[in-house]
């Protein structure tokens, strides 16, 4: 029997305003080399035969649609930002394709804001069917002792690895599922989170921007972390405009091995 495949979708990689930024007009933003054209941040993974987002970013559904991505089994949020939840509603078309429920996981930060800013899905009045209806969304709050443990949690029959780490002052999620791991809007990664990134054959890194952020890597920041971890390779992701996909390609193959350190782009494939 033909093993199934393990397939990493970045589905975008650009920060929270995307790229090209509106009114810009740097050399990044005028390009026209579509590599430049960066969606905001969100993974899709399909592994184990199951379909998982990491976050439902603001552009799930043109994500979606160009990518045609047909089934949604959970969905793992890192964080509630705007740009990292705002493409929740659209779940609710897997709903109606699957015929079932959407199991949804964060951490308490997170969990909480969706039902404060979801009521209609997460807390549901007299009106739930009226109109278009809502998604089905069940959330599932990964706890402290959980994210403590270092133990990966079976999600869809998936092994997935929470990773805590601190976006300025608030504790946000990476995941890792066997080999890979995901880390996204980044500003320090604890010893203990270090550890579990360790052995790595891919990890999809943050790096906003050249100069330093008060709650992103920025590629000095980014880059340490690569010397410190040796993943066999990294990609990098959350970018905003101070990074041409080419010139930068070429500038990070100069100082790594060839193809070790690259940029993500927007339908970027990943197989381990």
């Amino acid at each position: 029997m033909k093993k199934a495949e393990n397939l990493i979708t970045i589905l975008g990689c650009g920060t929270s305003s995307g790229v090209p930024l509106l009114g810009c007009r740097c050399p990044v933003c005028r390009s026209r080399n579509p590599k430049n054209r960066r969606t905001r941040a969100s993974i899709w993974i399909r592994t184990r035969g199951q379909s998982l987002l990491v976050d439902s970013s603001l552009d799930l559904r043109q994500q979606a649609l160009r990518e045609k991505m047909l089934r949604v089994d959970a969905v793992l949020y890192t964080h509630p930002h705007a740009d990292h939840i705002g493409g929740l509603d659209d779940l609710r078309g897997y709903n109606y394709l699957q015929q079932q429920d959407i199991p949804v996981y964060g951490n308490d930060w997170t969990i909480s804001e969706l039902r404060g800013r979801y009521p209609y899905i997460f807390t549901p009045g007299p009106s739930y069917e009226e109109g278009g209806g809502t998604a089905r969304l069940i959330p599932h709050l990964l706890s402290t002792g959980q994210l403590e443990s270092g133990k990966p949690l079976m999600i869809q029959g998936v092994p997935v690895l929470p990773i805590p780490v601190r976006h300025g002052s608030r504790e946000v999620l990476g995941y890792r599922i066997d080999s890979v791991a995901y880390v996204t809007d980044c500003s320090y990664i604890p010893e203990p989170s270090l550890d579990r990134l360790k052995g790595l054959s891919v990890l999809i890194l943050d790096c906003l921007r050249l100069e330093k952020h008060g709650t992103h890597f920025h590629l000095d920041q980014a880059l340490e972390t690569v010397r410190a971890l040796r993943p066999k390779k990294t990609i990098l992701t959350h970018l905003g405009h101070d990074f041409d996909h080419a010139t930068w390609n070429r500038k990070l193959s100069r100082e790594f091995k060839m193809g070790k350190v690259i940029l993500a782009h927007d339908g970027m494939k990943i197989r381990w």
